[in-house]
This record gives structure tokens, C-alpha cells and sequence, in this order.
């Protein structure tokens, strides 16, 4: 596996302070920024918002890292990261104002973007419940002086760790009438999520505060919201947090129908297979997402790996599977591989929501072997076996794939593409 620039730092960060020593005597390592800049800068040797971006020494040894001040971090066997859970699949819709020109909820780019577009819209009234929300806190601030209960995995059991003017971010604070809501949004899908980013904040205002505070974590991409809402059932203990609820909204739009698809899988013109791997990426929401994030600025393999829960061989899974369609490409920077999207790939970005879906629906039905998948299953009623789609893979003249093992784990994306294409239909 390739070393990532953060593998590197840590493990001379390791080696020169005798880290795991420290930590086998005492079950933690403190250290400061300015120990951790001599190798790497510490504000990005020290991000590490998903259980998959730690660096490797910290994987092994079972260990994550928390700020305790403005400039030193705690590093132990810290359960750190809370896995996502879906609680229901429904797509809730939600009009958005007419009268609103400033913000096109068609193409939202940022985070911020996605947060007012939820309040605006109401769909933040809607999920907490309360229609008096109104914008309060938000920005960097520091955390004050607090102590809390974390499970240390190693010895299992809980260490109290005391966290002292740390800084910290809200993306988004919104008060009613009983409560305030505090929100952590991000624009890119993930399994996990690194439980301070709601705990520090919770922390500050739950200690400020005689109303009930919400800590909420808003996922927005493609044209969905996904807001889960969680407690902290002991406010002193960083693992107590429970998932009390979890929903799915879009602002609505123009549907497609089956005509639509219909439409594009018999007129498209099918284009020769490109010279790249055939793509081994089941989630087509993540490559859509993974343009998403291109569209904003170029991201090298290390940031592409940072900003999701992806290991590097993941990226290129992804990564090619974009090139694949068109609409990534890569180029090497300063010894890095840079991905960025192509003259095709930011033309997506310059047409509505629906036009959007059709457009990637149009990338994917242009290769052969996806078009003849998709015409099984409108002649099947059914989506077709992984042997009637090796088959089909076999006739198509696919770069590179020769083993049937290969084959057989290739089609599972195509399986996947198909029924994402078909689950863009309204019912």
C-alpha cells in the first residue's frame, strides 16, 4: 500500500517520541503542534473526520487522536468514530421558496450552501420540529474548560480526558422555542463520522445553556439531505451518544420517468470501450459525489482519501470509474497524482437536477455492455443474473478483464448502476 504524506510523518513522529512506549506505560501520548509541524503541518497531520483516514501506525496499534487544547492532542486507544445508520429510506419533499433567486437549490457546492438551503426551505423546521428556528451560533469558538469519559478499547474501559479552550467549529446553530440545534454538515458520503465534531460543540452550549441542545449531523449530495439527529444520553460520557432519528428530504424538481430512460437506452450511439479499467465502483452516489467534490477544486489522492472514509486503492476505484464515464481525469503535480473533472464532467454542473441524473444516466448507457444489461432487464422484468451479465461482458470487448473471477466481480457494478439508473424512476 502507498504511504500517504501523514504515514510518513507519523511514523517519524513515532520513532523520534517513542510513542507507543508512552503509550503501553502510561495509556496515552500528549504532544503538541509545534512537535508535529517539524514533520507535517498539524492541522492537517492531526484531520481525520473518518476511522479510514488514519495514518497507518495508528490503524495497527488501534489508536485515534483528539485536541485537548488550542496547540496539544491526546493520542490513545480512544473509541473515537460512530458508524452512520440508516433508519429509513423515504425521500420526504419539500417545496423551496419561489421568490429566492440568490441561491440555485439545483446546484449546491458548499456546505454552507446546503445548510441554508435546509433552513430556508424548511426542511430544519420540519426535522426538529419547531418553526420558530432561527439562526444563532455559528463559526469557530473556543470550547471552555470541560472533562469527559471516553472508552479506551486497549484496556476496555472509560479514561476521563480534560479538554481546555480546544478549538472548535459550528457549521450551522438554530434556536427555537425549547431547544438548540447544532449542526455538523458535510457534502460527502461516509460510513463513519468522528463523534467531537458533535461532542466539543454539544459540550460548550449543552454547559451554557438551560435549553435542550441537538446535536445533528446533516450529510447533503445529489440533490438529498440526510439529517440524523442524536443524544447524548450522559452528557459527560464522549460514547453515549444514540441515534434517535434519521431522515431523507429533497427540495422538489422535475421527476423522471420511465420514458426517460426508456428514451436514452435506444437512441444513445454506444462508444467504443476506453483504454481504462473497467470500473469496480458499486456505490454510483459516491462517484456522483466524488464530481461533486472535483467540481469545487482539484483533489490529489491523499485529499481524495482525507475527505471520504476511502483507502487509496479505493480512490482509484472510484477515480477510474469517473474516467471510465468520461468525466475525471488525472494528471501528475509536484509528484502527486491530481484528479480533476473534464470539459464533459463540469457541463453537468451547468444544467438542472433532473437534466443532471439524465446526463450521467446517458455516460453509463453509452457503453455497450450496460446498455444490453439494462434492455435484459425491460425484456426480463427483472434484473438480469450475474451469468447473463458475464455474458453479456464477455461479447463486449471490456480492457483488461480476462479472469472469470474478474469477471464475476465486475458485474456486481453493473448490477449496481442499473439499479441506481432504475431507482431514479418515480414510482
Amino acid at each position: 500500500m502507498n504511504k500517504t504524506k501523514n504515514d510518513l510523518a507519523w511514523e517519524k513522529l513515532f520513532d523520534k517520541y517513542n510513542i507507543m512506549h508512552e503509550i503501553e506505560n502510561k495509556g496515552f501520548f500528549q504532544i503538541e503542534s509545534k512537535d508535529i509541524n517539524e514533520f507535517r503541518e498539524a492541522r492537517l497531520a492531526t484531520k481525520f473526520d473518518h476511522k479510514s483516514n488514519l495514518p497507518k501506525l495508528f490503524k495497527d496499534n488501534n489508536l485515534s487522536i483528539l485536541p485537548i487544547t488550542r496547540g496539544s492532542y491526546i493520542i490513545s486507544s480512544f473509541e473515537a468514530y460512530k458508524e452512520f445508520s440508516e433508519l429509513n429510506t423515504e425521500i420526504i419533499r419539500i417545496s423551496f421558496p419561489y421568490y429566492i433567486e440568490s441561491i440555485d437549490y439545483e446546484n449546491i457546492t458548499s456546505e454552507s450552501i446546503a445548510i441554508n438551503c435546509a433552513f430556508i426551505s424548511g426542511i430544519l423546521s420540519d426535522f426538529i420540529q419547531d418553526d420558530k428556528l432561527l439562526p444563532t451560533v455559528s463559526g469557530r469558538m473556543s470550547s471552555n474548560e470541560f472533562s469527559f469519559y471516553i472508552n479506551s478499547t486497549n484496556i476496555n474501559r472509560d479514561v476521563m480526558v480534560t479538554v481546555s479552550n480546544s478549538q472548535i467549529e459550528i457549521d450551522g446553530g438554530y434556536e427555537g422555542i425549547d431547544s438548540l440545534a447544532l449542526i455538523e454538515a458535510k457534502n460527502s458520503i461516509s460510513k463513519d463520522f468522528l463523534i467531537r465534531q458533535l461532542y466539543y460543540p454539544f459540550r460548550l452550549w449543552n454547559d451554557k445553556i438551560v435549553k435542550r441542545v441537538i446535536p445533528i449531523f446533516m450529510v447533503y449530495s445529489n440533490g438529498v439531505f440526510t439529517l440524523y439527529e442524536y443524544v447524548f444520553e450522559d452528557p459527560q460520557n464522549y460514547n453515549s451518544l444514540v441515534l434517535v432519528k434519521q431522515k431523507n428530504y429533497t427540495l422538489i424538481q422535475d421527476d423522471i420517468n420511465l420514458n426517460d430512460i426508456k428514451d436514452i437506452l435506444y437512441n444513445i450511439n454506444i462508444v467504443e470501450e476506453p483504454k481504462i479499467p473497467f470500473p469496480q465502483a458499486d456505490n454510483m452516489k459516491r462517484i456522483i459525489n466524488l464530481c461533486e467534490l472535483l467540481y469545487n477544486k482539484e483533489m490529489t489522492r491523499d485529499e481524495i482519501a482525507t475527505t471520504y472514509d476511502f483507502d487509496s486503492r479505493q480512490t482509484n476505484y472510484y477515480a477510474d470509474a469517473g474516467r471510465y464515464l468520461g468525466i475525471i481525469d488525472k494528471k501528475k503535480e509536484d509528484g502527486d497524482i491530481v484528479y480533476f473533472l473534464t470539459n464533459e464532467g463540469k457541463e453537468l454542473f451547468k444544467v438542472n437536477l433532473k437534466k443532471r441524473q439524465l446526463k450521467f444516466v446517458e455516460l453509463i448507457l453509452r457503453h455497450n455492455v450496460f446498455n444490453k444489461a439494462l434492455k435484459e432487464y425491460f425484456r426480463l422484468g427483472q434484473i438480469p443474473s450475474k451469468d447473463s451479465i458475464v455474458e453479456i461482458m464477455k461479447e463486449s470487448d471490456l480492457y483488461r478483464v480476462s479472469s472469470n473471477s474478474t469477471f464475476y466481480r465486475r458485474a456486481q457494478t453493473i448490477k449496481s448502476w442499473i439499479n441506481w439508473i432504475l431507482e431514479l424512476i418515480i414510482k
